[in-house]
């Protein structure tokens, strides 16, 4: 049945006019059908009376990792008492990861899921990477199928044991050929203490050669080549980014390769922040995320994120929503999802605010009012 949300004191659709005011939209068969001025809207069944609320596109989480068991507050804590973060916490996960059964996967995968999209986001990208095994990275992407339609096989995360170069051997191979059906894209975490620049290439290469589409953990401890490999391999997405050159963002801007910034990620370590700021005036396209995981960076509030993203890495407001939806889309490679053009998947949130320059002036209050999910309220 048609649904017309009617009132809408602020409609952000990202069309040629990308605001409108005083308007309606009309969703039918889990699509945008119209959009237009309020009370002009045609026929529908069902009408949701926006009050003059605002009303945005659901927020497109384009990097997390749902995907995990255990607990990491105590490395948290140790943070906040000045410890150092060199990502080798992920082993904690990966051990917990590995003893738990795929029941309690699931469980707090769907959960953490339910909570992302109770604050707006209607699409998630999950990696896996806390298996490290070929049976725990499939049954990991296996989990991560039940809950979103957007899967990152991110067996190169770090090395669980071994040589590196033999691990590396694993995932090219067996690895690979085990969790591909089950993909849509490929990481790989490209830092001194994980996996160097050769060893990435090879692993992104050979998930290419699968059709899946490539994303790099690139430049977030330090200054490093995962920008440029990213670029070089037409890369969906280079995510952190925190540590770029003046090359690094124009090799980015110029392969059209999404920059994808955690800024949560950066509060909780208490890192720099990416150069979002130089990153837009650049040319490049940004996109912003959560990172979702249980070390440095346990949200699934975008809310919080556009909010951090304002206030830190400089951002205007609508800037900070476009990254939050159009821009996850684009490093998604997802054309169906991040704006309410006509034709659009029927995601959106109808914000109990006027306007979203509320979602970084009131940080931390829940101003979700509804959420529409491919046409249904979900919330």
């Amino acid at each position: 049945m048609a649904l017309v949300v009617d009132r809408i004191g602020t409609l952000v659709t990202w069309d040629e006019e990308p605001v409108l005011h005083d308007a309606a939209v009309v969703v039918d068969g889990g699509r945008v059908v119209w959009t237009g001025p309020a009370g002009r809207a045609p026929s529908a069944g069902e009408r949701l009376d926006a009050d003059g609320r605002c009303v945005v596109p659901g927020f497109v989480d384009a990097h997390t990792h749902l995907v995990f068991a255990g607990d990491r507050s105590e490395e948290f804590a140790a943070r906040l008492a000045g410890a150092p973060y060199a990502a080798g916490g992920i082993r904690t996960t990966v051990a917990a990861t590995r003893a738990a059964s795929d029941d309690e996967l699931l469980s707090r995968a769907r959960a953490l899921a339910a909570e992302a999209l109770r604050s707006g986001t209607t699409t998630i990208e999950v990696k896996s990477g806390y298996g490290l095994t070929v049976d725990d990275e499939r049954r990991s992407l296996e989990v991560a199928a039940r809950v979103t339609e957007h899967r990152t096989f991110l067996g190169a995360h770090v090395v669980p044991d071994g040589d590196a170069d033999a691990y590396v051997d694993l995932v090219c191979g067996p690895m690979l050929d085990e969790v591909a059906p089950l993909a849509t894209a490929i990481d790989a975490f490209c830092e001194e203490g994980a996996f160097d620049e050769d060893q990435c290439r090879r692993v992104l290469r050979a998930g290419q050669d699968r059709g899946l589409d490539v994303h790099v953990h690139a430049n977030q401890l330090g200054p490093g080549p995962g920008a440029r490999l990213a670029a070089e391999l037409g890369a969906a997405s280079a995510d952190h980014c925190t540590h770029l050159t003046d090359d690094d963002v124009s090799a980015l801007r110029d392969a059209r390769v999404v920059a994808v910034l955690v800024p949560v990620a950066e509060f909780s370590t208490r890192s720099p922040y990416a150069p979002a700021r130089r990153l837009v005036d650049a040319g490049v396209t940004v996109a912003l995320a959560t990172d979702c995981n249980p070390g440095t960076s346990f949200t699934t509030s975008m809310p919080f994120v556009v909010a951090l993203a304002c206030r830190e890495l400089g951002l205007t407001p609508l800037e900070a929503l476009r990254a939050a939806t159009l821009g996850g889309a684009a490093a998604l490679r997802d054309d169906d999802v991040g704006h309410l053009r006509v034709g659009a998947r029927a995601d959106l949130v109808v914000l109990d605010a006027p306007s979203p320059v509320h979602l970084a002036y009131r940080p931390g209050v829940d101003l979700v009012h509804r959420v529409i999910r491919r046409g249904e309220v979900a919330r």
